[in-house]
């Protein structure tokens, strides 16, 4: 699996590598779950972000959403300096406004560069660089320690980088800190004044028991077709990132094979783990310690349930003569009914006792007289 994927690398990006200014190219695959990674290529590498650092915008979102001090319905103007952003957009003119609702799945389909400035210059009560400000101090707090904003949207600028690893370290963060707004980014259609936008992430969908939820796409000149998807298979969650594919189709290709090989390294490890319980469960249960003790439980418990148990004509002589030294006993000292009972009771225990030392007796003997012969 690994040869195929280094393939994939060629391929996605080798008409590049020709080039002085050449895409980084570099990928990382993680357990959602745990942070765990499974893969990394060139994951510490920096490269610019292009419309990944939306999600950055759309986590401060989520953020506000969830303190209450926006809702979905809050209405954002659009400003001239937002109105005027190059594409992706939604082409919204100034003054006008759209909801935060719509604002959000603009950004999560489309990519729109002009309602991501109008978000942001919302948030940061009219100032840009009030919001850009916030995005920096959020890349401290999840310990993106290699990854530098500039600008809410992704927009190109040399001076703007961040790494695979740090774009893994976001994506999980909006998966574990806003379960409840993750769902946003599964939106494949979005439908606004009558225009209909599809989600640029076409590997959204379920293919072969693999289930792609999200996350963002990217494209810039400068780091390639990038992504940042999140997968589930079974009780099986995966993030992967991947920067400086060639084409759209070939970076998709190349994430649907490291989800592929990711979840395939999962398996293998549940069943390694549940192998390595099950010997281990085995090896206590078989250990001399408890297989003796198991024994003993086991021909006890056989001769209580047993109604009848034949006795050798000692055994019997034994039995009567421990029977009658109890009741003698018990006549000389005039011990009341009660205490008949508890006597009984574990004259009882030593007679089962003794039948299982008689027969282990009889049974040695028979042993030694077969040997004899």
């Amino acid at each position: 699996m690994l040869k195929c994927l280094i393939t994939l690398f060629s391929i996605a990006f080798g008409s590049c590598c020709a080039s002085n200014s050449a895409p980084l190219n570099a990928a990382i695959v993680v357990n959602a779950k745990t942070g765990g990674i499974l893969y990394a290529h060139n994951i510490d590498d920096k490269t610019q972000p292009a419309s990944i650092a939306k999600m950055m915008t759309l986590l401060i979102t989520f953020r506000q959403l969830k303190q209450k001090a926006i809702r979905l319905d809050t209405m954002i103007k659009v400003s001239a300096n937002a109105a005027s952003q190059s594409p992706c957009k939604l082409g919204v003119k100034c003054g006008d406004s759209i909801s935060v609702l719509d604002a959000i799945l603009a950004m999560v389909t489309k990519s729109a560069n002009d309602i991501t400035i109008a978000l942001a210059e919302h948030l940061g009560r009219g100032s840009l660089q009030r919001f850009v400000d916030m995005m920096n101090k959020e890349t401290k707090r999840l310990r993106m320690t290699s990854t530098v904003f500039l600008n809410p949207s992704g927009w190109k600028d040399p001076n703007q980088l961040t790494t695979a690893r740090d774009i893994a370290k976001l994506s999980r963060a909006l998966l574990v800190e806003y379960p409840e707004y993750y769902h946003f980014f599964s939106t494949k259609n979005f439908s606004f004044k009558k225009q209909i936008y599809k989600n640029h992430n076409t590997l959204l969908g379920t293919k072969n028991g693999v289930v792609v939820d999200g996350i963002k796409t990217g494209f810039i000149n400068a780091s390639g077709y990038n992504t940042a998807v999140s997968a589930k298979k079974g009780q099986d969650r995966l993030i992967v990132v991947f920067f400086g594919g060639k084409s759209a189709r070939q970076r998709d290709q190349a994430v649907a094979e490291l989800l592929k090989d990711g979840f395939e390294k999962l398996s293998a490890r549940r069943k390694a783990t549940l192998l390595a319980k099950c010997v281990k469960k085995s090896s206590d249960s078989t250990s001399p310690e408890k297989h003796l003790k198991n024994s003993k439980l086991d021909a006890l418990k056989k001769l209580l349930k047993e109604k009848k148990m034949p006795m050798t004509k000692t055994q019997q002589n034994r039995s009567v003569e421990r029977h009658q030294l109890l009741k003698n006993i018990l006549q000389q000292k005039n011990v009341p009914q009660s205490s008949v009972s508890q006597s009984n009771t574990t004259a009882t225990k030593v007679h089962v006792k003794t039948i299982i030392s008689d027969q282990h007796d009889v049974q040695s003997q028979s042993v030694s007289e077969k040997r004899k012969k």
